[in-house]
């Protein structure tokens, strides 16, 4: 029998649980949390502040899962180190645990401008977790006017959440766009214009300087000079990966934990899965960090599946991104723009009258990146074009018509496939 321990008990964790339990069912498994909940879908937290999902349907797994998987959960615990020499991790409390297994499920933490005069004052709130957004919500009786700093998908989720709560709400973006990081300038410019359109105020290529008041929030000031009348502020401006536990230690980190193709790490039977991981990414060919709820979960999987004796292989994921504001849908896969000194074939449609916009990325003939703006009908079978590295070249000049889908590419499929039978 063997002892496993599993470090976070989100999207990641809770696949590894299941993966485990189908190959072992008598090691020991140990899910330690620094949170006080059994696992929530942190996607739905937003939609919560906006008063549109109950706290309950947040709950994914509750704590008769942990029973029925023989899972040992450790709430409000939080890891201090890993000792992968020892085989142990250290807790703050100063309590160890042994492991013979461990998954490094960590996720990631809202970065917080720590240059920003007042940043630490009461009413400033990051939004990651379900605490979060219950300590924002507190306060939403008393607020007339909010603050948010990034316009990232976070920092955008939450400014809906709270114009959907009627409150008057500002975003600083420090860039000349907002969504820099999963769209390119002409899609982004639809959403904020249906953002504006629904009382949200953007300022783009701005910064904040400064946190003004005594005790309680009064205002914020800009680089620009002025000042504008808040009593709270919300900090959207990305997270980083929680790698601090593993500071000093032989585990391999760039952005994130580097994980091969089994989702172990540099040190053997030492795994990482979800926002933590920096692994494959099937667009550029080289490891990065992608995010996604979806990658967390097949990452944990996969990683559960290893640590139990299993050989499965990952073979990489791709960035997508898919939201919605005020009727807008949008979605972006792989890449969405190209980086410097990288070239690719671009079709694109734009009809900002229909609020529709396309943009199709392509290298020699495989499509390795779409945005999709108002119409995103075709974004399943870009997706599977993408994955699976279907030769576009017979089928280019349909990528863009309305009813482009499945049917179009099936012969390719069929193709491809009896390649390998």
């Amino acid at each position: 029998m063997k002892n496993f321990i599993i470090i976070g008990n989100s999207a990641a964790g809770i696949a590894a649980i299941e993966a485990i339990r189908k190959i072992d069912t008598v090691s020991k498994i140990t899910v330690i949390s620094d949170e006080e909940y059994p696992a929530y879908c942190r996607c739905l937290i937003s939609y919560y502040l906006a008063g549109q999902t109950k706290e309950k349907d947040i709950f994914y797994r509750t704590e008769s899962f942990y029973r029925a998987h023989n899972v040992e959960l450790l709430l409000n615990k939080k890891v201090a180190r890993v000792d992968p020499k020892k085989g142990r991790v250290v807790l703050r409390d100063r309590n160890q645990r042994s492991f013979d297994g461990l998954l490094i499920a960590t996720g990631a933490t809202p970065k917080i401008p720590e240059a920003v005069k007042g940043i630490k004052k009461t009413g400033v709130f990051g939004l990651r977790t379900l605490q979060d957004a219950k300590a924002i919500a507190e306060l939403l009786p008393v607020t007339k006017a909010a603050f948010v700093l990034g316009g990232g998908l976070v920092g955008l989720k939450t400014a809906y959440a709270l114009r959907k709560k009627r409150i008057d709400v500002k975003v600083v973006v420090k860039s000349k766009q907002i969504l820099s990081q999963i769209l390119d300038y002409d899609g982004a410019s639809f959403v904020q214009r249906r953002l504006q359109e629904n009382g949200i105020d953007i300022l783009l290529g701005q910064d904040i300087t400064e946190i003004i008041g005594e005790g309680e929030i009064r205002a914020v000031k800009l680089d620009s000079g002025k000042a504008y009348d808040c009593s709270m502020v919300i900090v959207g401006k990305g997270v980083s990966p929680n790698i601090d536990l593993i500071k000093d230690t032989e585990i391999k980190v760039n952005e994130g934990i580097v994980a091969d193709s089994s989702l172990q790490t540099s040190v053997p039977s030492i795994y990482a899965a979800g926002d933590v991981c920096e692994s494959l990414d099937l667009t550029r060919g080289a490891h990065a960090v992608n995010a996604l709820w979806p990658v967390a979960v097949e990452q944990g999987k996969i990683a559960g599946t290893n640590m139990a004796g299993g050989n499965l292989r990952y073979d990489g994921s791709l960035g997508m991104n898919s939201l919605e504001f005020f009727g807008l849908p949008t979605i972006s896969l792989g890449i969405y723009r190209p980086e410097a000194g990288e070239k690719f074939e671009e079709l694109k449609k734009s009809d900002p009258g229909a609020q529709v916009y396309k943009k199709l990325l392509l290298k020699d003939n495989h499509l390795v990146g779409a945005v999709l703006v108002g119409d995103i009908k075709s974004s399943g079978a870009y997706l599977r074009l993408i994955r699976e590295r279907i030769d576009c070249s017979s089928i280019k000049d349909m990528l863009l018509q309305e009813d482009f889908g499945y049917p179009h590419i099936v012969d390719f499929v069929k193709e491809k496939e009896n390649v390998y039978v």
